[in-house]
């Protein structure tokens, strides 16, 4: 039984949902079934008590579970010690981001710190930025790009490099969504071409994360309801759907700033505008004191090597 192994039965006792658990292991949900199986048969015991409806850990799971952390733990401890003793840094990291991050970002962190240490490999993961600081927490990435929560989880480290403010968009005046519901419809000549009837206009949101939770609070704090009319991962995906006109989205400018569809969308003034986004590099905190991860950290101008107050 090899390090990956254990870490595919960690992810799915911290989850005890095949589905997201594949998800965040980069498997399809039969291979993560396959393989839990195959610790399951060469152990001789049963992990997980599954049926359709759920997955929970059985006793001899809890054990494994904290063997399983112990074995990585002890691994990772020896991995640093080497480390620490070569002349040169060799090893693996990984990081997290959104594609828009990859291009934003990415190049400018990684390019000096490749020519310093050649000979230490990435593997880069993207994917949806709502759930990039719960994969390091878990650890399943090293470090992420990411937006700074409102408040951090005491166990991260969070530099902030980038500010992005968050934009309401809409479908050009031109487009299809011209005459979108809820957009400009009053007798009100002072309200401006952009008038908003929050109860009427169909919203595209973010299922979860920041820029979501500050549009919910921007509502609950004017007492609006909105009208959703769809929910969707990853912040692409919305400058598309608003430029095809089914609705008003909320993205980081800096996912304007790099998306093919950006004229097809227009930025609406809105006020009180919604906080904007601090755009940095998380790290569970522990984390800093492998060599290759600090490396990476020191490396940012500015990066403390505590959390943040």
């Amino acid at each position: 039984m090899d390090n990956r192994q254990l870490k595919q039965f960690l992810t799915l006792a911290e989850t005890l949902h095949f589905g997201r658990a594949s998800t965040a292991l980069h498997l399809s949900a039969s291979a993560l079934s396959r393989a839990i199986r195959a610790m399951e048969e060469e152990l001789g015991v049963s992990l997980f008590e599954r049926d359709n409806r759920s997955v929970a850990l059985t006793p001899a799971g809890e054990r494994f579970r904290r063997h399983a952390r112990e074995l990585l733990s002890q691994w990772d401890d020896i991995r640093q010690s080497l480390l620490e003793d070569s002349d040169e840094l060799r090893g693996e990291l990984s990081l997290y981001c959104s594609v828009t991050a990859s291009y934003s970002f990415l190049y400018e962190i990684l390019a000096s710190f490749r020519a310093r240490h050649p000979h230490v490999e990435l593997k880069l993961h993207t994917g949806d930025p709502a759930v990039a600081l719960e994969r390091v927490l878990m650890g399943h990435e090293d470090l992420a790009i990411a937006a700074r929560p409102d408040v951090l989880p005491s166990r991260l480290a969070f530099t902030d490099f980038a500010e992005s403010p968050l934009r309401f968009i809409a479908p050009r005046r031109d487009g299809p969504g011209h005459l979108l519901e809820g957009i400009g419809e009053t007798d009100d000549s002072s309200a401006g071409d952009d008038y908003i009837d929050w109860t009427r206009v169909p919203m595209i949101l973010s299922e979860t994360g920041l820029a979501r939770e500050r549009f919910d609070a921007w509502c609950h704090a004017r007492g609006i309801k909105p009208r959703l009319y769809a929910q969707v991962a990853g912040n692409e995906a919305i400058v598309s759907m608003v430029g095809l006109g089914f609705g008003i989205g909320v993205v980081p400018q800096i996912v304007l700033d790099n998306s093919p569809l950006a004229d097809q969308v227009r930025i609406l003034d809105v006020d009180p505008p919604l906080t904007p986004y601090k755009v940095g590099l998380c790290v569970q905190e522990k984390r800093l004191r492998h060599p290759l991860v600090r490396a990476l950290w020191e490396q940012l101008p500015g990066t403390p090597l505590r959390p943040e107050e």
